[in-house]
């Protein structure tokens, strides 16, 4: 089981922390990430400034013509040297970044499938929504405070720190996984799906955990991965990734996640709707108020075409409740789109967020379509009724002592369903996709597996590992912890 409280060292939580830590003093105006490590050369290194000087140098491509003897220059769409494939689509200006690996594919893993995005991009299974059925509801809800659909650029908020736990427990971590072990055949959190319904519109590399045992099949996560870390820029056409700073990818990230969660509490009231079971994640001894989540154990058929029909059990999540104007209560996720890159200081988000939002959110899905396709996924995946954006950017320091801090712009308000076809999701297309890994795997011996997604290219591959693979480095984690307290 994984908590993370947002004012605690959320970069060790997550995976990061042997290199970056979060430290949050009494408010938000404290945030800062401190290298905790020792010196050493970045994971993701670029060279901006030369790419930029080269970029607009190099030669136009130019034949002879036969007939005039002239020189033409060649139409790109004409242009036999240019590729034409998954890695350069969208990418054909992408800066040089050095991408990490999210995993070490070691000597003793056999690989068993690969996975090209072209041989699932025509992937379609019809939406089972009106076959889902809920199994069990449990935690507890608070409800929105529209007040904070009234902020503006001239009314800003100041992002605050909420003293919360917010736990990320895997499938089999979960102890109401295991009792509906037996109501279906695939077993998944709504996170992990999402990233594998998403997989076309990943950049950065990633990997699950896949346990075979009998005719079931289990969905997991690393302990020690970077799997719930926010993404940023991820699609866009140049990477962030400059040496140090708070710009590199770690720390972007780490930023993005620690914006989304203390945001996802702010704007909340007090009020809070309890389902029938508590949340199954707290522990009378928590030193922590636990985060406004109600978790939703619901039951997907997984039909297709001479297929054999397979049952989905799936935990989702749900951040808040609110009230429509005729009184009919709604569910809501909520997460926070932030501004990062200011350049010469000031914020372009303060300048035209109130008169061109709409420009400004379609940046954010040409370079955040992954992150949005995946939140928009988890929704529907939830059956949440609204999909809320905060727009949340930064406040530079005033002087050279003080940390950056972050400020609420604005808030902006989607059904699900209408904003997946607004970013071009297929939600058939994202069942479809799901469906041809759950086959490829259920043709798998009994075993535990892991799909893994390569920096960078667009290709899925399943290795098959030992039993005890990552246990180990658990164990030795664990032993070194151990050592410590004796000390």
């Amino acid at each position: 089981e994984k908590a993370v409280v947002s004012t605690q060292s959320t970069g060790q939580q997550f995976g990061t922390g042997q290199h970056y830590s979060y430290f949050h003093e009494e408010d938000e105006s404290s945030f800062q990430l401190v290298d905790s490590s020792k010196p050493q050369r970045s994971l993701y290194q670029r060279s901006r400034a030369r790419y930029q000087r080269t970029r607009h140098q190099r030669p136009t491509q130019r034949v002879q013509d036969p007939k005039t003897g002239r020189m033409t220059v060649i139409p790109k769409y004409n242009n036999p040297m240019r590729r034409n494939n998954w890695n350069n689509r969208g990418h054909d200006n992408k800066n040089q970044v050095k991408l990490k690996s999210s995993v070490e594919v070691r000597k003793d893993w056999e690989l068993q499938v690969e996975i090209e995005f072209s041989q699932i991009a025509k992937k379609y299974l019809s939406y089972p929504e009106k076959d889902i059925t809920n199994l069990v509801e449990c935690g507890t809800l608070e409800h929105y405070d529209k007040r904070y659909d009234r902020i503006t650029t001239k009314a800003e908020r100041p992002l605050a720190m909420t003293n919360r736990l917010f736990h990320y427990v895997s499938t089999t971590d979960d102890p109401i996984i295991r009792e509906l072990a037996k109501e279906g055949h695939v077993f998944a959190t709504d996170s992990i799906l999402a990233t594998i319904m998403t997989c076309p519109r990943s950049y950065y590399s990633w990997d699950i955990i896949i346990q075979r045992v009998g005719s079931r099949l289990f969905f997991d996560k690393r302990d020690d991965s970077d799997f719930d870390l926010l993404t940023v820029n991820e699609t866009a056409n140049e990477l962030p990734g400059g040496e140090g700073g708070s710009n590199s990818l770690t720390k972007l990230s780490l930023e993005a996640t620690y914006i989304n969660q203390n945001f996802s509490q702010q704007c909340l009231k007090r009020e809070a709707k309890t389902f029938k079971r508590p949340n199954p994640f707290v522990n009378e001894d928590d030193d922590h108020e636990p985060s406004s989540v109600a978790y939703r154990y619901r039951k997907i058929p997984l039909l297709g075409p001479g297929a054999e029909p397979l049952t989905l059990i799936c935990r989702t999540e749900v951040d808040a409740v609110t009230t429509s104007a005729n009184g009919e209560e709604k569910y809501m996720n909520i997460k926070a789109l932030n501004e990062w890159d200011l350049k010469g200081g000031a914020s372009e988000w303060r300048q035209k967020l109130d008169t061109q939002r709409g420009d400004i959110l379609t940046t954010e899905m040409k370079n955040n379509k992954c992150k949005l396709a995946k939140w928009t996924v988890s929704s529907i995946l939830a059956g949440s009724d609204l999909l809320k954006f905060g727009y949340v950017t930064r406040s530079m320091p005033r002087s050279s002592g003080e940390s950056i801090g972050h400020s609420i712009l604005g808030t902006q308000e989607f059904i699900p369903k209408q904003f997946a076809a607004q970013i071009s999701l297929d939600m058939n297309n994202a069942w479809g996709i799901l469906r041809v890994i759950v086959d490829r795997c259920m043709q798998l011996k009994d075993g535990k597996y892991v799909l893994y997604k390569e920096p960078g290219k667009g290709i899925l591959r399943i290795y098959k590992v030992p039993l005890n693979t990552f246990e180990e480095d658990n164990d030795d984690s664990d032993d070194e912890e151990e050592e410590e307290e004796d000390k």
